[in-house]
This record gives C-alpha cells, structure tokens and sequence, in this order.
C-alpha cells in the first residue's frame, strides 16, 4: 500500500478511501467546494471518493449542518 501525502491510499492501483478533513468547518469547505465543481450529489461524491456518507452526515450535523439535495451543499 501506499499514501500519498494528501491522504490518498493506493493498493494495486486501486483507490481504498479518501482522508477527509478532521475538523468540521474544513470538512464544510472541502466537501461543498467539490459538490459544486464536480458531484450533482452527496451520493455520487461518495461513491467516487469512497467514503462513508453517514459519518459526513453526522459529522457536519454535530456543529449544525445539513445536507440539501436541492441546493447540493451543506447549509
């Protein structure tokens, strides 16, 4: 295996999982800056980065924010 120093784990040319920001407002900023420039949805992020959508739900809900489909952005 190997990590790049973004977070980012190879094995076999295969992506595992994405790092993402531990802190909630980074991980605000991270995830709706690419659900505006590449994701139509919270789903297709997830999928494509590989991560766990509840555990952004939960986390980004904790300091009072939520997810809209509508607007594709945490609010």
């Amino acid at each position: 295996m190997f990590t790049f120093a973004h977070g980012i784990s190879f094995f076999n040319e295969k992506i595992l999982a994405m790092k993402l920001p531990e802190e909630p407002m980074m991980l605000y900023s991270f995830i709706n800056t690419k659900l505006r420039d590449f994701y139509p949805s919270l789903d297709a992020f997830c999928e494509d980065m590989n991560v766990d959508k509840c555990d952004i739900v939960k986390r980004l809900k904790a300091v009072g924010l939520e997810y809209s489909p509508e607007r594709n952005r945490f609010w």
